[in-house]
């Protein structure tokens, strides 16, 4: 610090002061009352005098201190004291450092924002425009976008992106808040964290899919496997014996609240990920890096998102989650999960905690699936046997699932799906299934009833299951009591059906009584009435009216704020409706009746009936006084009115001469043709309308808090009812489909036997109908004298189509429906197993032959006496010989080892002579006719025995291949037939020479 030299014999008081603070020992931060080691003493000797109205103070100069004073130096700056940004920008830090693996969305009233880094980043993805927002620690990028478009841009990150977005609302600091708040009018916080797989009302969730978030958890993770998971011996192959280890998983879907388990092992978890198709699959991280490369692997091949998520405390019972769950569980039912199933619970139910951050839900208790009693499609036989999508483009067009969907509701295709994935293996209840579709299919009038019906029942399902997370609103209730009346009538033609079947004695099926004592409809029906006459759905309409309007206005602010600070070339690139700049529509008067719109009627409680009364009587005072301002004023076109920046006024247009003097006015703004001033008579009567409506408006509150309460109340049997109607909707399908392709319905039993007389492709036979052609159908009889087929004959005669229809005629038969057959006898099938088509998985350094042989060796483990099992061209992907070595071992072990229902395609014509002593071995063949012309057609029957040519030169001619190829390709045959060595001959050389020849001229 410069030196300071005192010269002047008087000091004035400020001096005084200004020495006092230099030379004041300066406190230490460790105690009060530490003192300089020089203390100065010329503040003691200080004399200060009072002369008049100033203040002198004399000082000897010997006194002062001379030299450089001493002074510590200045405390570094406390947070509190460094440059800070504005509130909403650092409660936008804090939230990305305390949600680090989130995109953090930030709610600035009618707009969501994006800051720092994150705006860099996700602009350019969002396609928005990154700017610059300048603040007293410097300039923050930042980015965003109006409110109601938080669904588009929702699904671009979450969706498209896999990322987890926490968006941080905002939420009316009270009045006596306002000052801890330092006067901030909102309190933001992080409101919920969504993730693909924690969806539950976005606009863009796939309302004709579950949304799965499935745990994998092993159990009790042994404490060596806590140590460093980031070691060298995480990353070391999986050892054969985990393959066999047990998983518990546990999934739900947030959006209906569904929530299931299951016991499971690392070798079959594949299978279970194909048929559950989570959006997010949340793991132990200590477990996940133990198993890292195997866990890899199967996660990569179903390209599904993974979530690592450490949960603290396991808690020891699902009573402690009982305030989740829409009824308890009780110790007997909490007894059959197994310890492994009660990880995942708890894991997947502490991951979904955190990330609704504290939101209320309500989920359906977890229901066990067992292994037994579904049939197991594995991963490879779904997508080989398109039962979903299909296995070329991932598309639902196609499927088999696309092929027989015939459902009127969302929901009722969700469990479609869910049939579809996981088909039954109880006979009792197939024939519980295929007799409500019997019925149905019966009775034409009564199918066409229920659809209809059930077309007007809305997602019952998810409508429920967003008031259970208190996210409903009036729109949704009204949407309920519908899908409530649709119950009621659906209910009174069931019961219609029974009386009549009963009065005229016609045999009467006991799918539909069982149906009817399912539903529950005396609550249900009660809250439907109280919900139609309470909510006013005029009303509803305006207000949507009203926030189109006002969704216009901030996308034009939005526009023209872009088009201002757009750049001239990007202005180019932007649409010509966009380039136009129109500008945002006029806000409307806010005084006028059209803003006054109200929820709920006015009969919905003694209470709103007389706050509209008092409100009435309000507006009428309003319409006389200013009819008396009009007349006294001679202003006709004086308006009372209330404006954000102004509050109650009257206006005036068009009048330059008020005598305001005499109503004790005061004028807030004038121009040459508008008059606006303040009257204390309208500022009074103004507040009491503004308190009147907010009395309405809390009244309203009162009333749709008390109807969502009821519909929590509601829970269990509105989704008991909702889960019947989907039931109904399924049968109505299949009835539908049954009736259209002219299906027959399937016997089941507990044996071993495949009977299909004149059995049809489902999906290629629409296929064949769209082109005008026809199908042409098969038999299979697979039992005890011929458990295995082997079919041969030529490429394009519909080995593959036989192989695959049979195993979706089994499929179908168990999930419930008629089957495309004349007749069809079908033991119960425990697995079904695919081997179909080519692949290879270059990725994972994996050639077509490996998927082969991996594929194939899963069915040989795993395959029982009960499962049935289709393969075709095993071991084409390698020479000959190797080939039929191949296909023979898998015939032999297939009889002799897992004795299951096979068919088995194939060229290799020698397997037929090499399996000749296998008693319970069938063969079979297409074929091919031709003329003398030289044109050919396929015969798609089968027939017995073995046909020993495969035509693949008439394939190729008909692909397009040249015919020179063609003529060499059939003078090698030529060669092979005549036993040649297999090599060219040279008159085979010739003719190839003299093509290529004629080729390069």
């Amino acid at each position: 610090m410069r030196a300071f030299y005192s010269k002047r014999p008087f000091l004035t008081s400020s001096d005084v002061r200004i020495l006092e603070a230099i030379s004041r020992p300066r406190l230490s931060s460790a105690s009060n009352t530490c003192r300089r080691a020089r203390p100065s003493t010329c503040n003691e000797s200080l004399s200060v005098r009072a002369r008049g109205a100033k203040t002198k103070a004399s000082l000897k100069v010997q006194d002062l201190p001379q030299g450089v004073i001493g002074i510590d130096p200045l405390p570094e700056l406390e947070p509190d004291d460094a440059p800070q940004y504005p509130a909403v920008v650092q409660g936008a830090k804090n939230n990305m450092i305390k949600f680090n693996d989130c995109v953090v969305l930030t709610r600035v009233g009618n707009f969501y924002e994006l800051y720092f880094e994150h705006a860099e980043q996700y602009a350019p993805l969002l396609n928005l425009k990154l700017a610059s927002k300048k603040t007293s620690a410097g300039p923050v990028a930042m980015a965003g976008f109006p409110f109601f478009q938080l669904d588009r841009f929702l699904k671009t990150l979450v969706q498209d992106l896999n990322k987890h977005v926490a968006i941080s609302e905002e939420f009316p600091v009270a009045t006596s808040g306002k000052v801890k708040s330092g006067g901030l009018l909102f309190d933001r916080r992080v409101a919920r964290v969504i993730t693909p797989g924690t969806l539950i009302d976005e606009k863009f969730i796939d309302p004709f899919e579950n949304n799965f978030l499935l745990s994998v958890h092993p159990g009790a993770i042994q404490a060596s496997a806590q140590q460093d998971v980031s070691s060298e011996s995480t990353h070391q192959n999986t050892p054969a014996h985990a393959h066999g280890q047990k998983l518990g998983l546990a999934w739900l879907d947030l959006s209906t609240g569904d929530f299931f388990t299951q016991i499971t092992t690392l070798a079959l978890l594949p299978s279970a990920l194909a048929r559950i198709r989570p959006r997010e699959v949340v793991l132990d991280p200590i477990w996940q890096a133990k198993n890292r490369p195997l866990l890899q692997l199967i996660l990569d091949q179903g390209h599904l998102l993974t979530t690592t998520h450490h949960c603290g405390n396991y808690k020891t019972s699902l009573s402690e989650w009982d305030h989740t769950l829409e009824t308890p569980i009780d110790p007997h039912s909490e007894a059959a999960f197994t310890s492994e199933e009660m990880f995942a619970i708890h894991h997947l139910l502490d991951y979904v905690a955190g990330q609704l951050q504290g939101l209320e839900m309500k989920l359906q208790p977890p229901r066990r699936k067992v292994l037994q009693e579904t049939m197991t499609i594995d991963r490879n036989s779904m997508r080989g046997l398109e039962i979903l999508e299909t296995a070329r483009d991932g598309l639902g067009k196609g499927s088999l699932l696309h092929a027989v969907r015939r459902t009127s509701t969302k929901s009722g295709t969700r469990l479609l799906r869910d049939r579809l994935a996981s088909p039954s293996a109880s006979v009792p209840e197939i024939e519980v299934r295929l007799d409500l579709v019997t019925a149905f299919l019966n009775d034409l009038t009564l199918r066409e009833d229920i659809i209809h019906l059930l077309q007007h029942s809305y997602d019952a399902q998810r409508l429920v299951q967003k008031f259970s997370l208190n996210k409903g609103d009036a729109d949704d209730l009204i949407y309920l009591a519908r899908a409530i009346e649709a119950s009621k009538a659906i209910q009174v033609s069931l019961e219609h059906k029974v009386q009549q079947d009963y009065s005229t004695n016609e045999s009467i099926s006991s799918a539909i009584p069982a149906l009817l004592v399912r539903l529950e409809l005396d609550g249900p029906t009660q809250l439907g009435h109280q919900i139609l006459e309470t909510i006013d759905e005029d009303g509803l309409n305006q207000k949507h009216r009203l926030e189109e309007s006002e969704a216009a206005s901030v996308a034009a602010l939005a526009q023209e704020v872009a088009m201002s600070d757009a750049l001239p070339e990007e202005i180019e690139t932007m649409p010509q409706k966009v380039r136009q700049n129109k500008k945002p529509p006029e806000a409307k008067d806010l005084d006028s009746e059209f803003e006054d719109t109200w929820m709920m009627r006015r009969t919905a409680s003694e209470s709103l009936m007389r706050l509209h009364e008092d409100l009435d009587s309000l507006r009428h005072e309003k319409f006389n006084l200013a009819q008396e301002l009009r007349n006294k004023l001679e202003a006709p076109t004086l308006t009372l009115k209330w404006t954000p920046g102004l509050g109650h006024i009257c206006h005036v247009r068009g009048a330059s001469k008020i005598p305001f003097e005499s109503l004790n006015a005061r004028v807030v703004s004038s121009t040459k043709s508008t008059r606006s001033f303040y009257l204390t008579s309208w500022s009074r009567l103004g507040s009491k309308i503004d308190q009147a409506k907010i009395y309405i408006r809390n009244e309203e509150q009162r009333l749709f808090a008390s109807l969502r309460s009821e519909v929590i109340r509601q829970l269990v049997k509105l989704r008991r009812n909702a889960a019947v109607l989907d039931e109904l909707d399924v049968a109505c399908s299949f009835a539908t489909l049954a009736d259209e392709q002219s299906w027959s319905r399937p016997k089941l039993n507990p044996g071993t036997e495949h009977k299909v007389i004149g059995g049809r492709h489902p999906t290629v036979k629409l296929g064949l109908e769209e082109q005008g052609r026809t199908f042409v159908s098969n038999d299979l009889f697979l039992g005890p004298k011929e458990r295995i087929w082997l079919v041969t004959g030529p490429n394009m005669a519909g080995k593959s189509t036989f192989l695959r229809q049979n195993a979706l005629i089994s499929i179908l038969a168990q999930v419930g429906s008629y089957v495309p057959a004349e007749y069809a006898e079908i033991g119960i099938v425990d697995q079904v197993f695919s081997r179909i088509g080519a692949a290879d998985d270059l990725f994972r350094d994996q050639s077509t032959f490996m998927v082969e042989m991996l594929e194939t060796a899963a069915i040989l483990r795993h395959a029982t006496p009960k499962s049935f099992v289709i393969m075709d061209e095993v071991g084409r992907g390698t020479t000959p010989e190797d080939g039929i070595a191949v296909g023979y071992a898998c015939l032999h072990h297939l009889y002799h080892i897992n004795m299951c229902r096979t068919l088995f395609a194939t060229h290799f014509h020698a397997l037929a002579d090499m399996t000749q002593d296998f008693q319970s071995l069938g063969r079979y063949c297409t074929d091919v006719v031709e003329d003398g012309n030289g044109s050919f057609s396929f015969i798609h029957r089968l027939r017995q025995g073995v046909n020993r040519q495969s035509h693949a030169l008439k394939v190729a001619r008909l692909a397009g291949i040249p015919e020179s190829a063609i003529e060499v390709a059939t003078g090698v045959l030529r060669d092979f037939s005549m036993e040649h060595p297999a090599r060219p001959t040279r008159d085979h050389q010739d003719l190839r020479e003299k093509n290529l020849i004629a080729a390069a001229g």
